[in-house]
């Protein structure tokens, strides 16, 4: 290996030091290479396993991949959803001595997919505008702590199945810039206007492509990124004037806040000088409500819609078990022991790499409630779980293993979705599946 060869990373893992950097990325055998989805990108990226988990290396330019490398490290402290990062290898040199692009490696996220790999055939409108839907949130979330995108596309996004709707990720950071004072509104609304653009373009090629349905206007799916961000934005920052004998407008801003996941940090108030009416506008919001109410609860790390999915479910548990005026944490425990975990571990070993447990958990709901429609009646959760994972589940495509375009050479070990104090020969007892 090259003397000159460079490595930066929080923590270094020594697998790091066995791939073949020597080699230009195009050129790595295919017993370094996961086979997995991407999007598109102007650099050249694959996919290779370093000790037992899947990587994302990206070669561009040394000053680039470290650029990016810290922006990734800023937004991950400010808690905003964007890709791990790894490392930066710089330094490659080929055995004749001739120098190689430096690369970014981040983390593969688990049971994320590119766009274009969340339909099998054509993309249907609904899907399409919750994509947008997710990104349009994702871009709020950035703004919020003062990051400008500058490239923003359903390309350089990826997305998690969250409850019914999607969880988007940044991919990719390098035309990124975070601004501590915020972002003006003419950088908002040109990342808007980008991410319009590019979004129609995108929606448009899969159009030439005989990839989308019948009938759905891309254009229109475009401007829904406009719409939704404009109304998510508003609920965050808007200011809101009512008289001082409305006090409960601001418990009511709260509440309608905490309903969108979103948690205020601080709030700027003020009065008139005769005191008849008072202002407020949110200065601080953090988003993750649900999730951080869940973690606090059982220790379960999900997505937003699937916290509250799951925080519902663990009410009515409260509500059946008449546990009401007993301690919440206490309850909470007994709803992860008895209801959450079973389910998680009757799922067959084979099937769990199909969708990460929170996910499959608010899909087994949804069955209840269809069966429960059909038959007239409420069906026995173990019921309905065989059902599930018979009728639904066997049939779904491994999200965690998801294998790329067809045309390309597949040689991939098994890759399982990663479950937590679950052992393959654990076994349920079906009376606490209430």
């Amino acid at each position: 290996m090259p003397d000159a060869l460079s490595i930066t990373a929080s923590s270094v893992d020594p697998g790091l030091l066995t791939l073949p950097w020597s080699t230009t990325l195009a050129d790595w055998p295919t017993s370094n290479i996961v086979y997995l989805p991407k999007g598109i990108s102007r650099h050249l990226v694959r996919f290779a396993n370093l000790s037992g988990r899947v990587v994302a290396i990206k070669e561009t330019t040394e000053a680039m991949a470290r650029r990016e490398y810290d922006m990734l490290g800023n937004l991950d402290r400010l808690d905003v959803p964007c890709v791990q990062r790894i490392a930066v290898i710089a330094g490659r040199t080929d055995a004749a001595g001739d120098p190689l692009p430096a690369a970014l490696v981040t983390a593969h996220l688990k049971f994320s997919l590119p766009y274009r790999a969340l339909f099998t055939q054509v993309l249907r409108p609904d899907t399409a505008t919750r994509l947008v839907d997710a990104l349009a949130a994702l871009l709020v979330r950035l703004h919020n702590v003062g990051f400008f995108w500058g490239d923003v596309s359903l390309s350089n996004t990826l997305f998690r199945r969250d409850a019914g709707a999607f969880a988007a990720y940044l991919v990719d950071a390098e035309t990124g810039e975070l601004h501590e004072t915020g972002l003006t509104p003419g950088q908002r609304a040109h990342d808007l206007d980008v991410a319009r653009t590019n979004i129609a373009g995108e929606i448009m090629d899969l159009e030439a492509g005989g990839r989308l349905e019948g009938g759905v206007d891309a254009v229109a799916i475009a401007d829904g990124i406009v719409s939704s961000y404009h109304a998510l934005w508003a609920a965050l920052t808007d200011k809101e004037s009512f008289r001082a004998d409305e006090a409960w407008r601001l418990t009511e801003r709260v509440q309608r806040l905490n309903e969108l996941g979103f948690d205020i940090g601080e709030m700027a108030i003020k009065t008139t000088a005769d005191g008849t009416r008072v202002s407020i506008q949110p200065k601080v919001v953090d988003a993750g409500h649900h999730q951080r109410r869940l973690i606090r609860l059982t220790g379960l790390d999900v997505e937003e819609n699937q916290a509250r999915r799951l925080l519902n479910d663990l009410d009515e548990f409260r509500v059946r078990i008449s546990r009401l005026g007993d301690d919440e944490e206490m309850v909470a425990h007994e709803w992860l022991t008895r209801v959450f975990e079973p389910v998680v571990k009757a799922i067959p070993w084979d099937l769990r790499s199909k969708l990460e447990p929170a996910e499959v958990f608010h899909q087994v709901l949804e069955h209840r409630w269809y069966m429960s429609q059909a038959r007239g009646r409420s069906v026995p959760l173990a019921e309905v779980l065989s059902s599930y994972i018979d009728d639904v589940l066997r049939h779904r495509r491994d999200e965690a293993t998801l294998m790329g375009p067809p045309t390309e050479t597949v040689s991939i070990p098994v890759i399982t979705a990663s479950m937590s104090a679950v052992d393959e020969d654990d076994e349920i007892d079906w009376r606490d599946l209430v």
